[in-house]
């Protein structure tokens, strides 16, 4: 069987949903699959069994293949960085900070990580579906497209376009891409998938038609729109989400800083009818909130700063109920915050956090990448770590009344530890089984 791309007429097409639903539909058939994504943009990042870091979508699809998790799945990944700088982490592991344009004319040197991981892949399963990235045909990036055209010329991939026709000009984005193909790539194109669709499918049959006897490619299905919820990539798809909040007991605001990451530490909160969710982006009264997070973050210091320039500094300062960091969150709680080797900033900086917490955050050179099984906050909980900030006193978490934080991502995922802090909150408050409810929405699509 053809290894697969998946190549968007646009950016948020829905590229990284169907990359696991085709390669689920495949596997249902008898084959064993693997998701790839050669090079990945995003702040949201996972730790894998082998101790390695690639993006948050590609870990979710092997989570919903049941596919061993390792930097194979993602050999380039993208953080953004100071400035016009971005985080470059090769094969799982921070290689340095790259300026983009320097990224883009290196870019050769990273083909030798990325075939490594395809024909690793390739040997070990039956089929590779390979998510691309963004547009496949930027006609003044071509060259330099790991995602799209190098692996689908590399490896003569049969393509799938996929569509979103929310946007709008949802013919001229199909025609385009598909003409704007190089001709080798052209000729493997099996077919489009039109996505996101509101309201009745058979409205679109005239669009069928059309798609299939004027541009000559075949429509392999029309999908309607589902709030997914899950495997947030970017903050793009961050603002698709819908909650069912009407029965909802506890409000809780996320301070949504302009280099939050990790936003699939709320997916579990997004997911429970007890919770009514929000993320915040201006200085507005936190007081209707029964609790402030403060998320990860892949700049804290600027982040920091972006908070006491818009006045959202003081607000959380003052703030008397639930109040809770996440890694880059947990980082802005301490007293000081040292970025000794200037790893975040131009310059060595020390900068004031909020004071919540009596020890100082040192930024060290070797970032902790950490996934096992953690005793905080008096629960047992599985998650994972991914920081450069260390706290000697308080290294992994702190509680002390209302005031709670850790390092560890995806604690939200365990029943017992949101039971305990939420109940502490509200005693209306009532649990649910998130493993179930994720596994149940995976298999519905």
């Amino acid at each position: 069987m053809k290894n697969i791309s998946i190549f968007g007429t646009s950016s948020d097409a829905g590229k990284s949903t169907l990359t696991f639903v085709i390669a689920k539909i495949i596997q249902d058939m008898g084959f064993s699959v693997a998701p790839f994504k050669a090079q990945n943009v995003s702040n949201n990042a996972y730790v894998c069994e082998d101790g390695s870091e690639i993006a948050v979508a590609q870990y979710f699809q092997a989570q919903v293949l049941g596919v061993e998790t390792s930097y194979h799945l993602n050999p380039v990944l993208l953080k953004s960085g100071r400035n016009s700088s971005a985080s470059l982490i090769v094969e799982g592991k921070v290689v340095e900070d790259k300026d983009v344009r320097e990224y883009y004319r290196d870019l050769d040197l990273l083909k030798p990580a990325v075939k490594r991981c395809f024909e690793y892949l390739n040997k070990k399963y039956d089929v590779v579906v390979c998510e691309g990235a963004g547009s496949p045909v930027e006609l003044n990036l071509m060259d330099k497209d790991l995602s799209n055209i190098f692996i689908a010329e590399q490896y003569n991939t049969k393509i799938i376009l996929v569509a979103d026709i929310e946007k709008g000009g949802v013919f001229a984005s199909i025609y385009g891409v598909y003409n704007l193909l190089p001709k080798k790539l052209r000729e493997n194109v099996i077919g489009v998938i039109i996505n996101k669709f509101r309201g009745d499918l058979t409205l679109f049959d005239k669009g069928v038609k059309i798609i299939e006897e004027q541009f000559n490619i075949p429509v392999l299905g029309v999908l309607p729109y589902l709030p997914f919820n899950f495997g947030f990539e970017d903050s793009q798809s961050l603002k698709n989400y819908q909650q069912n909040s009407k029965n909802a007991v506890i409000k809780i605001a996320v301070i949504a800083y302009p280099h939050m990451s990790n936003y699939n530490d709320f997916e579990p909160l997004i997911a429970d009818e007890s919770i009514e969710l929000e993320f915040i982006e201006a200085n507005i009264s936190l007081d209707g909130f029964d609790m402030v997070i403060l998320p990860g973050s892949k700049l804290v210091i600027k982040d920091l700063k972006w908070l006491k320039n818009n006045g959202l500094f003081d607000r959380i300062k003052e703030f008397k109920k639930e109040l809770f960091g996440l890694c880059g969150g947990y980082e802005m709680m301490f007293e000081i915050l040292n970025d000794k080797y200037a790893l975040e900033n131009d310059t060595p900086l020390i900068e004031e956090g909020f004071g919540f917490i009596k020890d100082e955050i040192v930024f060290e050179k070797e970032k902790v990448l950490k996934k096992q099984n953690y005793e905080i906050f008096d629960c047992r909980v599985s998650g994972f770590e991914i920081h450069h900030g260390v706290s000697l006193k308080y290294p992994l978490y702190y509680e002390n009344r209302n005031i709670k934080g850790t390092f560890v991502h995806a604690i939200f995922d365990n029943d017992s530890l949101r039971e305990r802090f939420f109940k502490e909150i509200n005693k209306e408050y009532r649990s649910f089984d998130f493993k179930a409810f994720k596994t149940k929405k995976q298999m519905s699509l």
